[in-house]
């Protein structure tokens, strides 16, 4: 769990890693509760109102739901404040966002089917990163930044020994 945060763009030692251990799944638990209550009611208007806390975890520092667990919660459980969001999770957050508003589009035009299969594979994403801290857009943004800072190969191919 401790290399999916760091994934994730989190720079945590270990005791910080502990204590931030349920703080760190708040925000995407409550997202997951609230995603799995709108997929099972088949809710357009539900995955709309979710995208525009998606949007702005994507784009603030913070996720909505840090806000509640910074000003409430953490007191109650005697948990530090959370740290702000790495860039990678927000950009997760981006896609998630983008996955809301399809699934959105999808139980407005009728397409249930189609809005079930994307938003089973949302919960999927969400229940990963909620259980395991294991974000799959992380992963995937960390696998192309990887790739783009790899060195290229030449184009020329190399001389052969003679």
């Amino acid at each position: 769990m401790d290399a999916n945060l760091a994934t994730q763009g989190y720079c945590l030692s270990a005791p910080e890693r502990r204590a931030l251990s349920l703080g760190l799944r708040f925000s995407t638990g409550a997202c997951l509760a609230l995603s799995a209550t709108a997929l099972a009611a088949g809710s357009a208007t539900a995955f709309a109102g979710l995208s525009v806390i998606g949007f702005a975890a994507g784009f603030g520092s913070r996720h909505p739901f840090d806000y509640v667990w910074n000003g409430a919660v953490r007191h109650l459980v005697g948990a530090p404040e959370l740290p702000t969001s790495p860039a990678r999770r927000r950009h997760a957050f981006k896609v998630a966002t983008a996955m809301m508003l399809v699934i959105a589009g999808l139980f407005a035009i009728g397409a249930q089917t189609a809005a079930v299969i994307v938003g089973v594979s949302l919960l999927a994403a969400c229940t990963a990163v909620t259980v395991a801290n294991f974000c799959v857009p992380s992963v995937a943004l960390s696998l192309i930044e990887r790739v783009r800072a790899s060195p290229r190969a030449s184009s020329v191919p190399p001389a052969r020994p003679s």
